[in-house]
């Protein structure tokens, strides 16, 4: 019995709560709070038909989204974000142990995602460590080696951009490299090209007509 009651019949169809709205009667009366105006207020565009206003419309004056900003740049967007581990945190490892991104990784020093580890010289190494990074400070570098440790930067990473490598020095052949000359620096060469049919001028056939 209670599982006949249960099933869906026609005669105990409902629709689902919140299914169904009430409709806002309007012009009925100012006691209804939708009389004389009927929600709309007085005149102007929005109390018209279709008179609907565009998302982000400032009533024709400069709009928020192309006022800020008008002048600068920012180079967030091309900014390189390096985890940052301290000489102090690296006291945790044994001695001689090398040290790189994957070993930091397994010992949660860093964490997420960057362009690089750099190594900055805050605390004291009490022992010597091999460690692999892009990028040391001066500090740091002293106080690694002043414990007996080798610091070393991937390859790449130490060398400025437009810079060439030493790889690329060998490729170079050697000799003097070419100087242009003074007397042709700065001049601009002539062009000789000339046309191969050769135009009259009309002033000169008129001279001919008149004489």
């Amino acid at each position: 019995m209670e599982r006949e009651s249960e099933m869906m019949r026609l005669h105990n169809l409902r629709p689902r709560r919140g299914a169904r709205h009430r409709v806002k009667r309007l012009g009925c009366g100012e006691s209804s709070g939708h009389g004389k105006t009927s929600g709309k207020g007085h005149k102007g565009q929005k109390a018209r038909s279709g008179g609907s206003i565009r998302l982000g419309f400032e009533g024709g004056q400069m709009p928020l989204i192309r006022r800020l900003p008008k002048r600068g740049f920012n180079n967030a967007a091309f900014h390189k974000h390096y985890a940052i581990v301290n000489i102090d945190d690296l006291n945790a490892f044994e001695a001689g142990v090398v040290i790189n991104e994957q070993v930091l990784r397994e010992s949660n020093l860093v964490r997420g995602h960057f362009a690089g580890i750099k190594i900055l010289g805050d605390g004291e190494l009490k022992h010597g460590l091999r460690v692999e990074a892009d990028k040391v400070s001066a500090t740091a570098r002293e106080k690694i080696e002043k414990a007996g440790g080798t610091i070393t930067l991937r390859e790449g990473r130490e060398r400025k951009s437009g810079a060439i490598s030493e790889s690329d020095q060998a490729e170079i052949p050697s000799g003097e490299a070419f100087v242009e000359p003074a007397s042709q620096a700065g001049t601009k060469k002539k062009s000789t090209w000339k046309p191969s049919v050769k135009v009259k001028s009309r002033g000169k056939k008129k001279a001919s007509r008149e004489s």
